[in-house]
């Protein structure tokens, strides 16, 4: 296979943007940030998706795919803490798990990643929390920007949610902000957040497990910003955000019974993509 080929088939995939990306942010952070993953955790969380993935996979007799896994995995290592690094092969069976176990007309109810760290949030609430993803001013803006290449690169379906979430979320802060007579440099720290940029782009975004149907998405993206006030603000957790989107993905079923419309298939963009690539140049010149 050629060079160009191989550059082709990378780029004709998302979700090869979306794991190269998250593997500069973890290789960022592991290396450089005190604040990072230590490679037994990488270790454990990423090789724990793609252990779990490979033998669901079997067990389920659907074809192998380690693309969606990897993501999650390297999900974990950015978003989640815990007292003991038992704690990431449990996420990663739960967060693989999931995908397997919990569906409803051939879509995951949950995003994984989500569920996974959710899950553990309950269980064990003294030793698993979630990193708030600080970064920096500069390491956020240049994330923010390569999240925002990915839409415009693949143009993928569904590239509405992340962003329409991201306004959502930020006329809550800022109202929050007026309302309460607060400078408005508290909703713009708040924004400036890895964890809330990888929640609008890589979980909320998910193609497989939200609405189908565009109005389903708005109304499921006003469900989650309004648990996630109440969760953050009135029960003061900082995990509002992904407590939020399990529980309103729970309703995602019931969304697409009243508001149907035609699912999402990764295959299907691919195979677009690729047909879009072999489509022949038409000389406009008369």
């Amino acid at each position: 296979m050629s060079a160009s080929s191989i550059f082709k088939t990378f780029i004709s995939d998302p979700r090869h943007f979306q794991i190269s990306t998250l593997s500069c942010l973890v290789a960022l952070q592991v290396f450089w940030a005190d604040f990072g993953p230590t490679g037994l955790i990488v270790l454990l969380a990423v090789g724990g998706c793609l252990l779990f993935q490979f033998v669901f996979s079997g067990l389920w007799r659907v074809r192998l795919d380690l693309r969606s896994a990897l993501i999650s995995g390297l999900s974990l290592c950015i978003l989640l803490k815990a007292s003991s690094v038992l704690f990431y092969p449990l996420a990663a069976l739960l967060t693989v798990g999931s995908k397997f176990v919990i569906r409803f007309r051939g879509k995951h109810v949950f995003n994984p990643t989500n569920i996974g760290i959710v899950v553990l949030l309950f269980l064990a609430p003294h030793d698993v929390w979630v990193s708030p993803g600080q970064w920096g001013q500069a390491a956020w803006l240049v994330f923010l920007l390569s999240c925002c290449g990915l839409l415009v690169l693949y143009q993928i379906p569904r590239r509405d949610m992340g962003p329409m979430f991201l306004v959502m979320w930020a006329g809550v802060l800022f109202g929050r902000a007026l309302w309460l007579g607060d400078p408005l440099e508290i909703p713009l720290h708040q924004l400036q957040s890895g964890a809330l940029l990888i929640f609008c782009f890589f979980m909320i975004s998910d193609p497989k497990t939200i609405p189908n149907r565009f109005i389903g998405r708005v109304i499921f993206g006003l469900l989650v910003a309004l648990v996630a006030y109440y969760i953050q603000f009135k029960m003061f957790r900082t995990d509002g955000l992904l407590i939020s989107l399990a529980l309103v993905s729970a309703f995602t079923p019931l969304i697409d019974i009243l508001l149907p419309a035609q699912g999402y298939n990764w295959g299907d963009r691919i195979q677009k993509f690729k047909h879009k690539e072999t489509l022949p140049c038409v000389n406009s010149t008369p």
